[in-house]
């Protein structure tokens, strides 16, 4: 997501200790690679072969039969993994492009199975002027993929003063891209060009001038681990209440105790209930998805899940879509011990952004979970994220996904839209819509989830409503911004998100959403 302004702002993760790696000029390559790389703090240590995730197109159905189990397996879930490998100068190609200082990167090496990539530096308030690309080599292949572009920008963030931003542990970041099952990699990073003409005495002449590439430079590869378990391979904890949190207009709350340096380590049980009852009353505890709702059934849960809340003339006519089908965190796999425990709300949901995630078309909708949880790892260990920082997912298939763990009918505070994050959701398309048509299926998902989640809220799709900058690249710290309830990304930032061709289809997507609605 390429930001337009030089003030853009991006967001990585915590310190590395470095390991050597297996050179590819060694002899041949072992099925499990011995090879050490570097780990985050806290890391999972990495586990060996994930297993190849399912290669080949499926249908929506066929994703969601996955989901529910037909497919998925019968172990445990294995968890994923993080290598961290710093980036070196590299000797420039074309010297009058940029000097070796300007060029860094990573040869081509043998590493452990990943399925994302991403470039992370130290300073989050640092732009990357300049181009990122990596070339991989797939599991089980001898060659390697052609040169990609990994977005320099990623301007998806938390905003300004809240303690996820300020919490010390996030770091500036590319948008992650998603290349499948590999075990080979080669990266190079290249700064920017400004090419000038001076006039001298002895005529014009070309200077060539490079600004600095961002300190601590590494590159990050992500293994998601294996998918998500079948219903009933882990037994499902009790269910515990819900915790209470006091709303707020403006400022984000956090429960007592909460914040990086507070928190109690739990167990997986016990995180894993909290995310379960964080949805009671939509699921049972241990569901893999939220079941879809008649149009009927859902205006009377809403009655029942914002009794004394709701205005009055939500009460004498509740504009609320039929809810869609939501598969949850336990459905896509996530590893609950990777986020921070606690939820945090705002007060309500007035607009919802839209997102692309810019990882690539290039996944099948049986491989959604798997890349979302590679976002997942990548927003919290490589960016120093609290959680995955949209509220939504969605794949090209149309199927939904729950993303910050919080309840997916509250409002969870995400870090999708840099000042606007609060009384907000984000909702992410995976995949990159710049020039790509996004998927019908994809567009009317986003549709059906805002005329659901709006609807719970009394927002029309249709209309416009002011939320108060936190401070951004387009709008100043505290000014009111008009909004439409239904906007971009770049509608609140400076930046090309949710791209160009996903963009042009929210016109539609807002009447439509408003019909789901009844208006």
């Amino acid at each position: 997501m390429r930001g337009l302004l030089a003030s853009s702002i991006g967001v990585t993760c915590a310190a590395a200790l470095a390991l050597p790696l297996t050179s590819p000029a060694a002899a041949a390559r072992p099925a499990s690679p011995a090879s050490a790389s570097t780990a985050f703090a806290g890391t999972a240590s990495a586990s060996t072969a994930a297993g190849a995730e399912a290669r080949g197109a499926a249908d929506a159905r066929g994703a969601a039969d996955a989901l529910r189990g037909g497919r998925a397996q019968d172990a445990a879930q294995a968890p994923g993994s993080t290598q961290s490998l710093p980036l070196a100068p590299l000797a420039s190609r074309d010297r009058t492009l940029a000097p070796a200082a300007a060029e860094q990167g990573l040869p081509r090496r043998d590493v452990r199975h990943f399925s994302l990539v991403g470039v992370v530096w130290n300073d989050p308030d640092t732009v990357l002027h300049g181009s990122v690309q990596v070339r991989t080599r797939a599991v089980g292949a001898d060659t390697w993929s052609g040169w990609q572009d990994l977005e320099t920008h990623n301007d998806d963030a938390a905003d300004p003063g809240t303690a996820e931003r300020t919490s010390g542990r996030v770091h500036g970041a590319t948008a992650p891209l998603w290349v499948g099952d590999s075990d080979g990699v080669e990266v190079r990073v290249r700064a920017e060009a400004d090419r000038r003409t001076e006039d001298t005495a002895r005529g014009s002449r070309t200077a060539t001038a490079s600004a600095p590439l961002p300190t601590g430079l590494r590159l990050e590869l992500v293994d998601p681990g294996s998918s998500a378990p079948a219903p009933g391979t882990r037994e499902a904890a009790p269910a515990a209440a819900p915790r209470a949190v006091v709303p707020h207009d403006t400022a984000p709350t956090v429960e007592p105790g909460a914040g990086p340096d507070a928190e109690p380590a739990a167990d997986q049980a016990t995180l894993d209930a909290d995310a379960d009852a964080a949805n009671a009353g939509l699921a049972a505890p241990g569901a893999t998805e939220i079941p879809e709702l008649s149009r009927a059934r859902t205006e009377r849960e809403l009655f029942s899940l914002r009794a004394g809340e709701l205005t009055t003339q939500q009460r004498a006519k509740p504009y609320i879509g039929p809810r869609p089908r939501i598969v949850t965190r336990r459905g896509w796999g996530a590893d609950e011990k990777l986020r921070e425990r606690s939820f945090v709300y705002t007060k309500k949901v007035k607009a919802a952004f839209v997102h692309h995630t810019a990882s690539g078309n290039g996944y099948s909708c049986a491989q959604a979970p798997s890349l979302i949880r590679g976002i997942y790892r990548y927003h919290v260990k490589s960016m120093g994220w609290r959680d995955i920082g949209y509220n939504f997912l969605v794949d090209k298939c149309g199927n939904i996904y729950e993303g910050r763990a919080g309840g997916v009918a509250k409002a969870v505070l995400g870090a999708h839209t840099l000042g606007f994050n609060t009384n907000s959701m984000g909702i992410a398309v995976l995949g990159s819509y710049g020039t790509t048509k996004p998927p019908a299926a994809a567009v009317k998902a986003v549709a059906r989830l805002t005329a659901w989640k709006l609807g719970l809220y009394g927002a029309n799709p249709k209309g416009k409503t002011y939320l108060k900058s936190g401070g951004g690249n387009l709008y100043p710290k505290g000014k009111k911004v008009r909004l439409n309830v239904i906007s971009g990304h770049r509608d609140g930032f400076a930046t090309e998100c949710p791209g160009r061709k996903l963009y042009g289809k929210l016109g539609s997507t807002r009447t439509t959403a408003a019909r789901y609605q009844g208006r």
